[in-house]
């Protein structure tokens, strides 16, 4: 059978295009058919079912599994895992050619993926817990919290020898705007600008893209680091994909007053046992640990990190809210499974449902142009993309939301459908498959029985 294998184009600046196409994206042969459910979620919530005890056929919704077997046999995808959950019963999981396909190691439902951006969700939710408990409001200046981002200059252009010009701020960068990632702030890696130079310079853009800085630094040497470079743009003018969400991780830490592994530990991942989900991976799970590949100029895989001193090996010194996180399809089913039931997950709540509502409603500012998202139909709630129209956005379901990571994983959860879904690759490049729209519509056309219409 013939899938559809959708590649996505490279065209400049490698490494902010090779993110770019895991966001918005975002085996040798195993015998495939009917659904084997190897891996003990462990959860009452999250139970097996058949796909047709929740509206889905069987025989459609295996192509998916096929779909990815194929991928793997045309060279394009080492293996990958996905998992499916509609009306909190598991009705697909499956796992797919090889976690290492140099040793031979074939992909298992348990291993472990480098979530990169798919951590900023987790963030975000980290941060509203500390909104809940009346830390902070949405409209509060970020510089009351991080004193390092005080009386932040305006880029306003360059003079005749090339220097910045800067202006000041029309108002202090808040924390909705920080949220939605429109505060001003880049990312250094996907675009050029005197801006996106300085964040390149100072070691804050692709290595924070990483969850890398120098050695021994800390989230605290970040925000000092950012504090010293204009904005790009007036907050609230315009959405641009950025840092700001180390950004929160470091108001994670200033707010709670933890570590911001520490707090992570014990109010997301133990209370959801996503016991998988780390900064690094011990020394006794490395045998789960996937390899990350990327393509050569050939097209073909290799084994290689996507950023050079990228290492899981040990907990790091800067704890990366937008992009340190390593996982496993399950945790990250676990941790998606809550948010759609509203903040509770087998009886434990993370959010209230007003709260999961407002990250997964548009927060941008009104009227703002928001066409650097990517993606027509969609707006930016806080840490989410989430689809407005599903016309223009070619989707299903109008409140779906979303995100994905630099090395092809990705999320979507689909409140019409009753839907969480999660891909995991680690795999990234020119090549890519846009595994994303491959797996929404082969998931979709199983339905048999759709709420939304």
């Amino acid at each position: 059978m013939r899938v559809f294998l959708h590649r996505c184009a490279c065209t400049s600046r490698h490494i902010g295009l090779v993110l770019v196409m895991a966001l918005f994206a975002s085996c040798t042969t195993t015998p495939t058919g009917s659904v084997d459910f190897s891996f003990d979620l462990n959860s009452a919530d999250l139970l097996r079912a058949s796909p047709e005890s929740v509206g889905m056929d069987s025989e459609r919704l295996n192509q998916l599994t096929a779909a990815m077997q194929e991928l793997v046999d045309e060279g394009l995808l080492a293996g990958a895992v996905t998992v499916a959950a509609r009306d909190n019963r598991i009705v697909h999981f499956e796992s797919v050619g090889y976690r290492d396909k140099e040793i031979g190691a074939r992909m298992m439902d348990d291993s472990l993926f480098r979530i990169y951006s798919m951590t900023k969700p987790v963030t975000g939710v980290a941060l509203m817990i500390l909104y809940e408990e009346g830390k902070f409001n949405l409209s509060d200046p970020v510089e009351d919290y991080i004193p390092e981002m005080k009386d932040l200059q305006v880029f306003a252009g360059t003079d005749d020898d090339g220097s910045m010009i800067t202006e000041a701020a029309d108002h202090k960068m808040t924390i909705r705007e920080l949220m939605s990632h429109t505060g001003g702030l880049t990312y250094g890696v996907f675009a050029s600008s005197p801006v996106d130079t300085a964040y390149l310079e100072s070691g804050i853009g692709a290595a924070a893209a990483a969850g890398i800085l120098k050695t021994g630094e800390t989230s605290r040497d970040f925000v000092r680091k950012l504090g010293q470079i204009p904005l790009k743009h007036q907050p609230g003018s315009r959405w641009e994909y950025s840092v700001s969400v180390d950004v929160q991780g470091v108001l994670v830490e200033v707010l709670s007053g933890q570590k911001f592994s520490q707090f992570l530990q014990e109010r997301i991942f133990a209370p959801l046992e996503m016991n998988d989900t780390a900064f690094y991976v011990p020394e006794e799970k490395l045998d789960r640990f996937a390899q990350m590949y990327v393509f050569d100029p050939d097209g073909n895989l290799i084994p290689q990190e996507l950023f050079d001193g990228a290492s899981y090996t040990s907990a790091p010194a800067f704890e990366s809210g937008g992009s340190g996180l390593v996982s496993t399809a399950s945790d990250y089913l676990r941790f998606s499974q809550m948010l759609l039931n509203g903040g509770e997950l087998d009886g434990v709540r993370i959010l209230a449902p007003l709260t999961v509502a407002q990250m997964s409603q548009d927060q941008t500012p009104r009227d703002m142009d928001i066409g650097s998202l990517g993606r027509s139909g969609t707006v930016f709630g806080l840490d989410f993309a989430v689809i407005t129209d599903p016309v223009e956005a070619e989707s299903y379901s109008k409140g779906e939301y979303y995100w994905g990571g630099a090395a092809g994983t990705w999320f979507w959860i689909d409140p019409v459908e009753n839907i969480t879904f999660v891909g995991m690759i680690q795999a990234a490049g020119a090549d890519l498959p846009d595994v994303r729209t491959i797996s929404r519509r082969l998931l979709y056309q199983s339905i048999t029985e759709p709420y939304g219409i």
